[in-house]
């Protein structure tokens, strides 16, 4: 799984890292404890010009689909298995046309025994912010207004695969890493998205995912603020699995 993560890297870092050709004007501000619901950048390519444009957006942390009445849900919506994720009723739509990358810098994974939580910060061994596999949607709130601009809510989440190497002693799920020669495919509109789509750029991401390192840090407790990434034991790399 993935339920909290930081990102401290700015809009114009990430825009010449993707390619970006628009930034929304209103971008979340770094943050080292991003959680569920707040708001996080995303990388999204719009199928509604010609040629299509690729933007980097503000996104509610948690996909609500196009026919929620509401916007929450019964059960967590911030990641999407991706085995299951084209059987869904709410992610199939978006998996079909609505793909996105969440850039993070790194994110948070604990190991849980018994009723101890050890929690350790997952990140790239180049320091570059990771290209997590995500999906977003437009959820329009029934109760606002078609002239009232807030009616809109772009929502995303984060597709989460098997853990792999050594990240598997510490949780049995990890984020979906895609490696750069993945991202137009993945984000293509015009590219159908199905279960194979899938499959494709998880097995592509293995490598990506092995050359991520890891590291203990303290409970997440206090403001948001660099020091809660601060290591508090040595760094492993993850590795393939035996």
């Amino acid at each position: 799984m993935c339920g909290r993560f930081i990102m401290t890297d700015s809009a114009p870092d990430l825009a010449a890292m993707f390619d970006i050709e628009h930034e929304a004007g209103a971008l979340p501000e770094p943050s080292w404890n991003v959680k569920p619901t707040e708001q996080i950048p995303i990388v999204l390519e719009s199928g509604k010009s010609d040629p299509v444009v690729r933007r980097l957006e503000s996104a509610r942390w948690s996909l609500v689909p196009t026919f929620s009445p509401e916007l929450s849900a019964a059960f967590a919506t911030f990641n999407a298995r991706a085995e299951t994720v084209s059987e869904k009723p709410t992610f199939r739509t978006a998996l079909a046309k609505t793909r996105a990358i969440i850039p993070a810098t790194g994110y948070y994974e604990w190991h849980t025994v018994g009723t101890s939580k050890t929690p350790y910060v997952v990140h790239s061994d180049d320091g570059l912010p990771l290209a997590l596999a995500g999906l977003y949607s437009w959820w329009r709130n029934p109760a606002l207004g078609q002239d009232d601009p807030a009616r809109w809510v772009l929502t995303a989440t984060i597709l989460t695969t098997p853990a792999q190497g050594a990240l598997a002693d510490i949780h049995d799920r990890m984020p979906v890493v895609l490696p750069e020669e993945a991202w137009d495919r993945w984000l293509d509109p015009h590219t159908d998205g199905d279960q194979a789509l899938v499959d494709a750029v998880v097995e592509a991401g293995s490598d990506t995912a092995a050359g991520l390192a890891f590291y203990e840090v303290a409970p997440l407790i206090g403001a948001d603020a660099p020091a809660l990434i601060d290591p508090v034991g040595p760094e492993r790399e993850v590795g393939y699995s035996a």
